[in-house]
């Protein structure tokens, strides 16, 4: 399916460069910018980004922060929780 119309990005499209990604570095944040460049487009006109982002959401191995986890509350050592 497309998701870009303007670029021409398919669902497969997408969940491929999350893949590559994922593989050069599991620890890396994707973005959707991160996914424009890796397949060497540039986002345009923004009206695919709700499908953009669902169809991101949705790919294998990606962690979506808030996704049903808890939060991660990083103390600096020698410092209380206010």
């Amino acid at each position: 399916m497309i998701v870009c119309h303007c670029q021409s990005i398919s669902d497969q499209d997408i969940r491929a460069a999350v893949g590559w990604m994922r593989a050069a570095d599991p620890q890396t944040l994707i973005t959707p910018g991160k996914i424009y460049r890796a397949l060497g487009k540039r986002a345009d006109c923004g009206g695919c980004m709700p499908l953009f982002l669902s169809t991101m959401e949705a790919a294998p191995g990606l962690r979506v922060p808030g996704a049903g986890e808890p939060p991660v509350l990083r103390i600096k050592p020698g410092r209380a929780a206010r």
